[in-house]
């Protein structure tokens, strides 16, 4: 497979254009921000093989991988774009196995407790996230979920720990002030009076740093951001809307923070 170079190392270099000294924004403004004129970025989802579904005849939109599209992303972008001075561009699909993979430095994976990566894919994975780009993981929940995403990481980096992420750490404050890590129920849960599922009462960012302690795999265990973006204009569910606020500050910190580091 080819590996010309491409942006996922240029992204890294635009740390030096983004003006991080700028006061946080806080939880209640909306402004458009600045700071960040120069960069660029797409929500770019992946499309995986889950080993819940061998065998599946339906609907790929009903496999895992597709949860939330493409209401997620397309709000989410809608947000950043509204917020910042960040070049949005329209949300995409890819496989690991894509050549054009390179040129997007930040992807995607929903539901990765369903995850079961080819044996081809995990190279990939591997070089794309040491060049520099950052895998973000949503939707799962509970132990047995855990323990397959760990399987999956220990795979690609047998080496590497997995860390936690706590409220001190500057993703906390890359754009909003965020103070506590939000636990997003999803709109099963919501209904159910509940903001966990499957066992995960406790919402982690948890992550696998590279060699310079930047975190290369983002991973959103507990939490379900995608549902916040997905349902934030339906206004039929007025009481989650105070979900869906903090779903799109915590993933728009995240965001921010893995293109400037």
């Amino acid at each position: 497979m080819r590996r010309a170079p491409t942006p996922v190392a240029a992204a890294v270099a635009l740390v030096a254009a983004a003006t991080l000294a700028a006061p946080v924004v806080t939880a209640g403004q909306a402004p458009r921000d600045s700071r960040f004129a120069g960069l660029e970025w797409t929500f770019a989802r992946i499309k995986y093989t889950a080993f819940t579904t061998r065998g599946w005849r339906g609907s790929y939109l009903d496999e895992p991988w597709a949860v939330d599209f493409d209401a997620a992303e397309q709000n989410l972008s809608r947000r950043l774009k509204s917020v910042t001075a960040i070049q949005v561009n329209e949300p995409i699909v890819l496989t690991l196995e894509d050549p054009n993979l390179w040129n997007y430095p930040w992807i995607y994976m929903v539901e990765p407790g369903n995850l079961e990566l080819k044996q081809t894919e995990v190279p990939i994975l591997r070089e794309f996230l040491l060049r520099g780009g950052t895998l973000t993981l949503d939707d799962f929940h509970g132990p047995i979920e855990w323990a397959n995403v760990e399987r999956e990481l220990q795979r690609v980096f047998p080496d590497r720990r997995i860390v936690d992420l706590d409220p001190s750490h500057p993703i906390f404050s890359s754009f909003y002030q965020v103070d506590a890590y939000p636990q997003i129920p999803g709109l099963g849960s919501f209904f159910a009076g509940r903001t966990w599922e499957k066992g995960g009462y406790v919402a982690t960012l948890r992550a696998v740093l590279d060699d310079r302690k930047r975190p290369m795999v983002l991973i959103n265990w507990n939490t379900d951001m995608g549902d916040g973006w997905e349902w934030s204009n339906a206004e039929e569910y007025p009481g989650y809307l105070r979900y869906t606020a903090d779903a799109y500050r915590m993933m728009i910190n995240e965001v921010i923070y893995s293109l400037t580091h």
